[in-house]
């Protein structure tokens, strides 16, 4: 696990990382936030340094409590595509540990043709990991800024995890421990993603929720423009620093 501390005394931060990557996919957002936080980007059963471990949703949230722990125990928690929704679950399962939750690039409730489309996905990867893995890498290389790109794919990929992580987030409830959670969360969506599909109701079952949509990013592609995701991060934990309970139930960004 990575993780950066610092003697400065901002909120702590714990990102969580997507399918069939690492926690590397988020250095160059925490090397934009610099050291004013101390910050730990954990990897995933299955994934990274931790790959050919078994992968589900609850020992995904003990790798985030832990990551939490190394830091003091409470952190706000960011969370993409996969991510995001370990970090929903971390946030319904330790909701006084969460201080606050950035759920990207997750408002998708799997079902339906979406579902067996995901699912079947997932079965071609696993077929043929290091295909996929090659596959993945080179599509990370021809659609990201090279910095971002090489952050994707230098903990190593894990496709042959895929399946596993399709059957656990399908099976979860999202909009249940989104609705368990008090602090407050801000979704976070490229307009092109196909994970945003549900995404108001998402914003809907949230007690404190925030919905900002970013015009002309998809679903990874959301991370390239490294300072915003960095403000918006920065944003979120300045807003549960100062204390705030609630912030304001809208749309932003379209």
């Amino acid at each position: 696990m990575d993780t950066i501390e610092t003697t400065e005394a901002g909120l702590p931060i714990v990102f969580v990382h997507g399918t069939r990557v690492s926690g590397t996919m988020w250095h160059p957002v925490i090397q934009h936030i610099g050291g004013s936080h101390p910050m730990a980007a954990p990897d995933l059963p299955g994934h990274g340094a931790r790959r050919g471990e078994p992968f589900t949703i609850p020992s995904a949230v003990d790798a985030v409590s832990e990551a939490m722990d190394t830091l003091g125990g409470r952190a706000l928690v960011v969370g993409l595509s996969l991510g995001g929704y370990v970090a929903i679950a971390t946030a319904a399962r330790h909701p006084d540990r969460v201080l606050g939750l950035v759920a990207m690039g997750c408002t998708a409730l799997p079902r339906g043709l979406f579902s067996a489309a995901y699912r079947g996905a997932g079965r071609a990867a696993a077929a043929y990991p290091e295909a996929a893995n090659r596959l993945s890498a080179f599509a990370f290389r021809c659609t990201l800024p090279h910095p971002l790109a090489e952050a994707m794919v230098s903990g190593g990929l894990s496709s042959e995890i895929t399946p596993s992580v399709v059957k656990a987030v399908t099976d979860m409830k999202p909009l249940a421990s989104l609705s368990a959670y008090p602090g407050p969360v801000w979704l976070v969506n490229g307009a092109r993603d196909r994970f945003r599909r549900d995404e108001r109701a998402f914003l809907r079952a949230c007690r404190a929720g925030r919905l900002s949509v970013r015009p002309g990013y998809g679903h990874v592609t959301s991370l390239s423009d490294t300072g915003a995701v960095a403000r918006t991060v920065l944003d979120a934990a300045a807003v549960v620093t100062a204390g705030t309970d609630r912030v304001p139930t809208l749309e932003a960004g379209r």
